[in-house]
């Protein structure tokens, strides 16, 4: 029972500061929304190019959740400290990666087919993000810290707050007023880069106050860098990066491919897909706090404690999967309605919830396994996984259905086939990843 109140209290609190952070988003597309048509769709092709750098990117540090854990029940505080401040390197090296990919959009929006009116705009917006990812990364650092320290709570108070500074600034430099010109999808962009910046500066000020952080002597100068360490980070972290780069392509690619069914069918599956990313922040944090108990568990040498935290987060996410996707499934009806007044919509989105409620059970499954698997370094073959089965059987196999017929089932012509061969592929990823925990956790007794 302890363990059980742990998890589900470190996993409660990273979903408050999760859902914060979605409310910037949601946010930005409500204003650029009302401010203009052309704003609203540069902030959809700018936020597209950012998010798949920065979650691609974050995910690199996210991996380090892990390692800290493990030196944190290990205690060995300043091995930890060590090793913050040669994450400090990789942090330097991610930061130019993105940058060099933010400040040098043209043959993205060139490949893209992205209207010429609107380049302009999206390379704006892009060039105001691309100023705070530095500290949007480093920000992710001090996350992962307190992660592995579990003290979440650090982190999600700084979101919560910054939530209700980003909302009137944005509405503020996306239509101007006393004195400030409108600026449109680039103003949510400033309004992102304010936020990010003052949320870095009070995390700095935790770490160089709160006696929580003494030990690790995170102020000290990193010294020249320690190959070692680094070398460990990117044999974690690279791996980590390009199967969360999969999953977040797999999404905006079916996104794509479902725009061809006309404009009924695109609305729909955006239903659909918004949902499902509301829903998938539960196992997410799940995951968080389960990865952070078992590499504890495994750095202070007890690994049937390490075990148990394995069971007791897939007992958390096995039960919240089926609650929520039995809520959406007794609610798609209303729920569809509340999201789109056009009844083609919404005939269209009821059946299409339904599989996105069948996609949910075995999206959960898949993720906490995927953050289990870290905690033995094991990044590499679910990034192969992921590969193979996200783009080849669901995207491909999704398109195969929609468009072609695959199979004994003809063509479907509906968004539904792609959440049908997305289920499936999801479901066979988790079944794998599952049985390889299943092998570490025998060998491991």
């Amino acid at each position: 029972m302890p363990e059980f109140k742990t998890i589900a209290r470190h996993a409660g609190t990273v979903l408050v500061g999760q859902l914060a952070t979605m409310a910037f988003g949601v946010t930005d597309t409500i204003v650029a929304g009302r401010y203009a048509e052309t704003s609203l769709a540069a902030l959809s092709v700018g936020s597209a190019i950012y998010m798949s750098v920065y979650v691609g990117l974050m995910s690199v540090l996210t991996s380090l959740l892990p390692v800290w854990s493990e030196l944190h029940g290990a205690r060995q505080p300043a091995r930890l400290g060590h090793s913050f401040r040669q994450a400090l390197y990789l942090w330097l090296a991610l930061v130019l990666l993105g940058l060099s990919i933010l400040l040098n959009p043209g043959v993205l929006l060139e490949w893209a087919e992205v209207p010429t009116a609107l380049r302009g705009e999206v390379q704006a917006y892009l060039g105001v993000l691309a100023m705070a990812l530095p500290a949007a990364l480093m920000f992710r650092l001090y996350g992962t810290l307190n992660q592995s320290l579990g003290k979440p709570q650090l982190v999600t108070w700084l979101q919560l707050a910054s939530l209700f500074v980003k909302v009137p600034l944005s509405i503020w430099f996306a239509f101007g007023g006393l004195g400030l010109q409108a600026q449109g999808a680039a103003g949510c962009a400033w309004a992102t880069l304010f936020v990010h910046v003052a949320m870095l500066a009070l995390a700095l000020r935790l770490l160089r106050t709160r006696p929580l952080y003494a030990p690790y002597r995170l102020w000290q100068w990193p010294g020249r860098p320690d190959w070692h360490v680094l070398g460990s980070f990117l044999r974690l972290g690279v791996p980590s990066g390009l199967t969360i780069l999969i999953e977040v392509t797999s999404f905006t690619l079916m996104a794509l491919f479902v725009a061809r069914l006309g404009t009924a069918a695109a609305a729909s599956h955006q239903i659909a897909a918004n949902l499902a990313a509301v829903l998938y922040m539960v196992p997410l944090a799940i995951g968080i706090a389960t990865s952070a108990r078992t590499s504890y568990w495994l750095g202070a040498g007890q690994p049937a404690r390490a075990r148990h935290a394995v069971g007791v987060g897939f007992g958390l996410v096995a039960g919240s999967a089926v609650l929520l996707a039995t809520a959406l499934i007794a609610v798609r009806a209303p729920l569809a309605a509340v999201y789109a007044s056009s009844p083609e919509v919404v005939a269209l989105a009821v059946p299409l919830l339904f599989w996105t409620a069948i996609y949910h059970l075995f999206d959960g499954l898949q993720a906490l396994a995927v953050f289990v698997l870290r905690c033995w370094r094991i990044t590499l073959a679910p990034f192969l996984i992921y590969a193979v089965l996200l783009w080849g059987l669901g995207l491909y196999g999704g398109f195969l259905l929609a468009y072609r017929g695959f199979g004994p089932w003809p063509a479907l012509q509906t968004p539904a086939a792609f959440w049908m061969a997305g289920a499936a592929a999801l479901a066979l990823a988790a079944l794998s990843f599952w049985f390889m925990i299943w092998q570490v956790l025998r060998r491991s007794k």
